[in-house]
């Protein structure tokens, strides 16, 4: 059974989709806009966002635990259609990881992460919950330029 596994599946895939919804209705202009008092913008707090899952998956796929700020910056993905195409990408990532886990017996495995030895399920928890904060985030500064 995947009862579990499917329904983490579902509360990622709709962070991506919402990541996606939002950036569609963004000008290139205000991708890395700040609003007046915020220190960041809405580009790069999705940029976070996502930036959580890849390194979260890519370490879980492909043992690659790099910090993807280098490949993330804004003089990289300087236009919505680029950021939307880094998206897609972390998206697949993560479908490939999702893919992998056979039965929610899996979330009870120990993995190897740069910090040490962790649980499955706190560990996809806990990525989960920092993109959110970082969506969140966005979703804030979206709201602020669009008020």
């Amino acid at each position: 059974m995947r009862e579990s596994i499917d329904r983490l599946d579902a509360q990622f895939a709709d962070l991506h989709t919402r990541s996606l919804d939002l950036i569609a209705r963004l000008s290139r202009e205000q991708l890395y806009a700040k609003p007046d008092g915020s220190t960041d913008s809405f580009g790069e707090q999705i940029l976070r966002s996502a930036a959580v899952v890849e390194q979260s998956f890519g370490g879980l796929t492909a043992n690659l635990w790099d910090d993807p700020f280098e490949w993330t910056l804004p003089e990289t993905l300087n236009a919505p259609a680029k950021v939307l195409e880094y998206l897609d990408e972390v998206e697949a990532t993560r479908r490939h990881a999702f893919g992998s886990f056979e039965s929610d017996d899996d979330l009870s495995k120990e993995i190897m992460t740069p910090a040490g030895s962790a649980q499955l399920l706190p560990f996809l928890l806990d990525t989960l919950r920092r993109a959110r904060h970082h969506h969140q985030r966005a979703v804030t500064i979206y709201e602020l330029l669009n008020t």
